[in-house]
């Protein structure tokens, strides 16, 4: 863009600094927007954190109101005909087990056959029936074979997709000796095999019938067996190896016989998982009242400063959403359980709120309700897993904090709505800033004309000038 060296008498004017100087006055339009974007986004920043807090602290809501996962004992001998897994209401004991016997599923292998994919039945019969009953049983397995699906390849399939009590597999010795195994798929005597078809020539295969009724060309590999153990002397039969009744809240798993010498089985008290996740609560808690400290921090500024606000203070500072929530939280401290349990509020179990709105916990009170009143904590915590109960019903207010509709939900959409306001704004402000100095621009052009035009004149005219006077 030109510039004007001389307008009058002692005048000079560049256009382009004028231009620039223009440009930056028309921009500082859009500062307020851009103050207000940058002050939303550190909000929705600040909400992040404040969910994860929340996120960390349902967490250990949820796992604290599980008391069922959370072990109250622990085996501790050392076993080797069985293990044990203890479920929360197993009780500390100390137990006699000798296992007598182990239970087995049944197995069953036909005469040999020299193919697999050989038809075995009655070529007049359009169709066969295969039969496999088991007491334990409510139906037995029943598979239909057409004439030409008799082989062992087709009866493996057939019984194999039935996907029932029993499987179906073919062993084969060499190229010309291949069997069909049958295998219960539960153990015990209740579930005995009995296999029976209407196909005779097929019967030569694949029946049997331990009580003689019914041809029995099939051999029994492992007989069908119960589960026998004595518990503190006392006999128990089971149709698996897998104990869960006996004793209460104890899963046996019989891995070995040890007749004549059996095993001490010893459950002793355990608090440490349960410790552990009261903990876990206690300090996310405490983690979410520091979140919340910082976001909402206020810093009073000196006097007579120009600046009104510190900048150290917490981008929430103020929100009335997140007070709410905290208040909510806090006042779930002091909320009572219904009576019927000895324990009705949490300083009972030594947890008690500090000044500063933190938790702290009394580890000796905490163990003496652990080790004295274990289903009172169990009921505390829990109640009936739906509206009763202090993890239960924390667990359920940080749902609805959290939730789609939840007050959470509704601050962060509002700032992206003001966030998407302010887009639209900045976006109208822009556009008219492009076309404020287009406008100037335009101007200028036609002003360095009209100077250069004027110029190119008073050049003219000063020569002439200079020509006369000489």
């Amino acid at each position: 863009m030109a510039s004007i060296s001389s307008i009058g008498a002692g005048t000079s004017l560049n256009l382009d600094t004028l231009y620039t100087s223009l440009e930056t006055a028309e921009q500082t339009k859009l500062t307020p927007i851009t103050t207000q974007q940058s002050s939303y986004k550190a909000k929705l920043t600040a909400w992040n954190v404040v969910q994860t807090a929340l996120n960390k602290l349902q967490t250990a809501s949820d796992a604290l109101k599980n008391t069922s996962a959370i072990a109250s004992a622990k085996v501790s001998s050392t076993n080797t005909a069985f293990s044990a897994v203890l479920s929360n209401n197993a009780s500390a004991g100390t137990y006699s087990v000798e296992v007598t016997a182990l239970a087995a599923s049944q197995s069953l292998l036909s005469p040999k056959v020299a193919s697999k994919d050989t038809d075995l039945g009655d070529t007049s019969l359009a169709s066969r029936t295969v039969t496999i009953a088991q007491p334990g049983q409510k139906d037995p397995l029943t598979v239909t074979l057409a004439a030409d699906k008799t082989s062992l390849t087709d009866i493996r399939d057939a019984i194999n997709a039935k996907q029932g009590s029993v499987t179906a597999s073919i062993i084969k010795a060499d190229d010309n000796s291949y069997y069909l195994a049958l295998t219960s798929r539960d153990s015990g005597t209740t579930n005995a095999m009995t296999v029976t078809t209407n196909d005779s020539e097929l019967a030569k295969y694949i029946g049997y019938d331990a009580t003689g009724t019914n041809p029995s060309n099939m051999t029994e590999q492992v007989a069908a067996a119960d589960a026998k153990v004595k518990i503190n002397n006392i006999e128990i039969t089971r149709s698996s190896n897998s104990i869960t009744d006996a004793p209460e809240g104890v899963t046996l798993n019989l891995t070995k016989t040890n007749v004549g010498t059996p095993e001490t089985l010893t459950i002793v008290k355990d608090n440490a998982p349960m410790t552990a996740a009261i903990n876990a609560f206690v300090d996310a808690y405490n983690s979410l009242q520091t979140t919340i400290g910082s976001q909402t921090k206020y810093t009073a500024v000196d006097k007579g400063a120009t600046n009104g606000q510190d900048a150290s203070n917490g981008d929430l500072l103020g929100d009335g959403t997140l007070r709410n929530i905290q208040t909510r939280l806090r006042s779930m401290l002091s909320t009572t359980q219904p009576d019927g349990n000895s324990l009705t509020a949490l300083s009972q179990m030594g947890i008690t709120q500090d000044v500063k709105g933190k938790l702290t916990v009394d580890n000796t009170k905490l163990a003496k309700a652990l080790n004295e009143k274990s289903a009172d904590v169990v009921s505390f915590l829990t109640g009936d897993g739906k509206k009763t109960g202090f993890a239960t019903q924390t667990s359920d207010l940080l749902k609805d904090i959290l939730g789609n509709e939840g007050s959470l939900k509704s601050a962060t959409d509002g700032i992206n709505k003001s966030l998407k306001l302010l887009d639209e704004q900045k976006l109208r402000v822009t556009a008219q800033i492009t076309a404020t100095m287009a406008r100037y621009k335009s101007q200028f052009t036609a002003l360095s004309k009209m100077v250069s035009s004027l110029t190119s004149t008073g050049n003219y005219l000063t020569q002439q000038f200079n020509a006369m006077n000489s």
